[in-house]
């Protein structure tokens, strides 16, 4: 045991998410009601506030980790979370922003057990929406009147550029018949760990927060982050659909570098060798051959690597955690959400 694991009387993560969630949403629904009505629309299907038709529907509107670790680290450093509440509106616009734009880039036509934005209502009008939810994220900390607005913004439009520089390289991977894991890894953590650790920071710097804090606070959610795409990656080969929402093997259906993959084709053992001819085929990979392409990752031993960097990587922003001395039972909570998010269905 240790001090950051969580007692039977603490909160669990799911309940932490479920309260951040409950906090997040009116303050979400009404920033996006400020929108064109062109936008606001694809923004609610995408959200799962609607349909097409906009007829209220109960669809999966994820699970809000983004601005509940904003709101929980507000907290951690002895602010309160509605203080740090346009913060986490923005992050939670900012990352369906990029989801958006993502499903557009990989040709996702399901997201969360329903057609994607672009399927229903066109590329063009999903990468509108997607526009519309960036700049609407800047304009919440714009006018939130809190004193930290401006470096907010700051923090956030630099994450920003890390993602989109990761997005970036993972189109150009694409590309390329090699990738070294090295740089696989630093696109990760423009792409999905740059936000997670913004979502921290912003939390901290909204709650009052040291300087020390913000910096230990965006290093937990930076390696939490990293830690999360290993997983999330592992998912995209070996997932359960019912929990992912998305077709079995589908990264490896568009012959996608993941982690996984670019560890497997630079193993330089055999599986990797016969993974590398697949890989260099065009089109998608369909049927049996997906099915090799999954064996072919795990017998080089790249899905064991990923989850064992994935341990790691945890272990890491728990130190940085500790680090930053902040309120114990928001620890734990960090701590509890942070579990949750990297050991995920393995």
């Amino acid at each position: 045991m240790t001090d950051l694991d969580v007692s039977p009387a603490q909160r669990s993560a799911r309940d932490v998410l479920a309260w951040g969630r409950a906090l997040v949403d009116p303050a979400l629904r009404a920033a996006v009601d400020r929108l064109p009505e062109s936008m606001r629309s694809i923004a609610g299907y995408h959200f799962g506030w609607w349909d097409e038709h906009g007829v209220p529907t109960g669809a999966d509107a994820g699970k809000a980790i983004r601005p509940v670790l904003v709101l929980l680290a507000a907290r951690a450093v002895g602010g309160r979370a509605e203080d740090a509440l346009p913060a986490a509106v923005a992050v939670e616009l900012v990352h369906n922003f990029s989801l958006l734009h993502d499903d557009v880039m990989d040709g996702d036509a399901t997201r969360r057990h329903r057609p994607t934005a672009w399927a229903v209502f066109g590329v063009n009008a999903a990468v509108l929406a997607g526009d519309a939810l960036m700049t609407l994220a800047l304009d919440v900390l714009a006018g939130s009147g809190h004193p930290a607005a401006a470096r907010g913004i700051v923090l956030l439009s630099a994450a920003v550029q890390e993602l989109l520089d990761g997005q970036s390289s993972d189109l150009g991977f694409e590309e390329r018949d090699e990738v070294g894991v090295a740089e696989c890894v630093r696109m990760a953590e423009g792409k999905t760990a740059a936000l997670l650790g913004a979502c921290c920071s912003l939390g901290a710097l909204f709650g009052g927060g040291s300087a020390d804090q913000v910096g230990e606070l965006g290093l937990f959610g930076e390696r939490t982050g990293l830690a999360f795409q290993f997983v999330d990656d592992l998912l995209g080969i070996w997932g359960d659909p019912a929990a992912t929402g998305k077709p079995v093997h589908s990264d490896l259906r568009n012959r996608k570098k993941s982690l996984p993959v670019v560890a497997a084709l630079a193993s330089r053992s055999q599986a990797g060798r016969e993974l590398a001819g697949l890989y260099r085929g065009r089109g998608e990979l369909a049927g049996s051959a997906l099915e090799e392409a999954a064996g072919l990752v795990e017998q080089a031993g790249a899905r064991a690597w990923g989850q064992r960097r994935a341990d790691e990587l945890l272990a890491q922003a728990r130190t940085h955690l500790r680090a930053a001395g902040v309120d114990p039972v928001a620890a734990r909570e960090l701590d509890a959400v942070a579990v949750l998010m990297t050991r995920r269905d393995r």
